[in-house]
């Protein structure tokens, strides 16, 4: 089965549940004032890559990854050796994520915060900015043209970045056309969940520099971080392996 579409008929059914919510989102989205740039953050310091640290407690295809798992603290710690921004899943179902880890390490740093969900309609984004999200996840195999378009539209509208997520030659096309600021390279295929650091070495190049660039996903050692720095990425997104200590933020630097 493709993992995607299983993950996504979930999310639309939870965004059904939603719509009865949308006055009193719409009220607190409408009240926040208190946004971080998380565009900025990500742009290179002295030549050095900008770390995405992410809160992630498991996932489809490795499980679960942390027994122990105290998204403050973990956020905390991020911020203390030098994240540049911290990702939280919020996904339910599938990464045992949820909206309060957001709000909750919302309160404990200063960085700005990225929703990673999967995000298909306009009161995600809604809900998004009531609870405390400086950037939302747009994946672009998940949405049809229009629809990322419009997603791109209400993110600006309400002051959110859009980290635009692609796999293929194809959907980096689609992305760029779209107007996306900031591109998100993931190596995993969703489809499959296979990861290959070569979708990033592929598809750098097409990427023009004004043009935010992320690698997501496989980097777990100094040598993908070399690999991807190598490919002139502003960024890279390390969630699984900070997760599980296979490495630190202090290593990625060494190597940044």
């Amino acid at each position: 089965m493709n993992r995607l579409e299983e993950i996504l008929r979930a999310k639309r059914l939870e965004i059904e549940g939603l719509r009865s919510r949308r006055a009193e989102l719409e009220r607190r989205a409408k009240a926040r004032t208190n946004f971080r740039d998380f565009r900025a953050a990500l742009y290179r310091n002295d030549q050095n890559l900008a770390v995405i640290a992410e809160i992630k407690k498991a996932s489809p295809s490795a499980g679960v990854i942390a027994q122990s798992f105290n998204p403050i603290e973990i956020a905390a710690d991020y911020e203390l050796n030098g994240a540049n921004a911290i990702s939280v899943l919020t996904d339910t179902k599938f990464f045992h994520g949820a909206l309060e880890h957001l709000t909750d390490v919302r309160s404990a740093v200063s960085l700005p915060l990225l929703r990673k969900d999967f995000v298909l309609d306009e009161i995600q984004v809604i809900e998004s900015v009531a609870n405390g999200a400086d950037a939302i996840l747009l994946i672009v195999a998940a949405l049809s043209q229009t629809d990322l378009v419009a997603l791109l539209r209400a993110a600006e509208t309400s002051q959110l970045d859009a980290l635009v997520e692609v796999h293929s030659g194809e959907e980096l096309e689609r992305a760029l056309d779209a107007g996306a600021k900031i591109v998100g390279i993931n190596n995993r295929n969703l489809a499959t969940f296979e990861v290959d650091l070569g979708v990033t070495e592929k598809l750098c190049r097409e990427v023009p520099d004004e043009v935010i660039l992320v690698s997501e996903s496989g980097i777990k050692t100094p040598n993908d971080v070399a690999r991807a720095k190598a490919c002139g990425v502003d960024a890279i997104l390390v969630g699984e392996a900070l997760m599980r200590g296979e490495i630190s933020i202090e290593q990625i630097r060494e190597v940044t």
